[in-house]
């Protein structure tokens, strides 16, 4: 008996022992890898969640934002020059005459200001108007109002040489088209 007490305790103890403690460490070992895992894809899915929440709140506002940008795309379309005589006239209807007048109209396809630094496609509108302070300020709100394309580079005012409470105004704007 003492021959096979040493091949006994080996394969009957000491293996048994070290394979039972091997498969409970590879166990161990998967079993962290797993919920480490499922930690990680836990995250995604909350990350995941929330862009996709955040993507649908976005579209609602697009989608109701949607009239205002076809709106835009049909005013970008027009052409410049012709819309901003069109709104001067209106304005100036608006207006008392004695108080307000559009002197001048002068447009250049050459781009100038910003527009020539741009690859975004722009004219340059020269404007002349004479009135008085107040109706001009008017005009002008009226004006960059409907088209905010428009962006000044130039206002040069002089009074006029007429009536005293009379300005001649000279504004030059880049037109921002599509």
């Amino acid at each position: 008996m003492n021959l096979y007490r040493q091949s006994i305790i080996l394969f009957g103890i000491v293996l048994p022992v070290l394979i039972g403690a091997a498969v409970i460490g590879v166990c161990f070992m998967l079993k962290s890898k797993m919920v480490a895992s499922f930690e990680n894809k836990q995250t995604h899915y909350r990350s995941y969640e929330q862009s996709r929440i955040g993507a649908l709140e976005i579209e609602a506002k697009i989608g109701r934002q949607r009239p205002h940008v076809e709106r835009w795309a049909r005013e970008l379309s027009e052409e410049t020059a012709s819309a901003v005589n069109n709104h001067l006239r209106s304005i100036s209807e608006k207006l008392p005459s004695k108080e307000f007048s559009t002197t001048g109209f002068d447009r250049t396809n050459a781009p100038g200001g910003f527009g020539s630094i741009s690859a975004q496609r722009s004219s340059q509108l020269r404007i002349g108007l004479r009135g008085t302070y107040r109706s001009v300020q008017r005009a002008f709100l009226e004006l960059e109002t409907r088209m905010p394309q428009l962006q000044l580079q130039e206002l040069r005012i002089d009074p006029a040489s007429s009536q005293a409470s009379l300005l001649n105004i000279n504004v030059s704007y880049t037109a921002w088209e599509n």
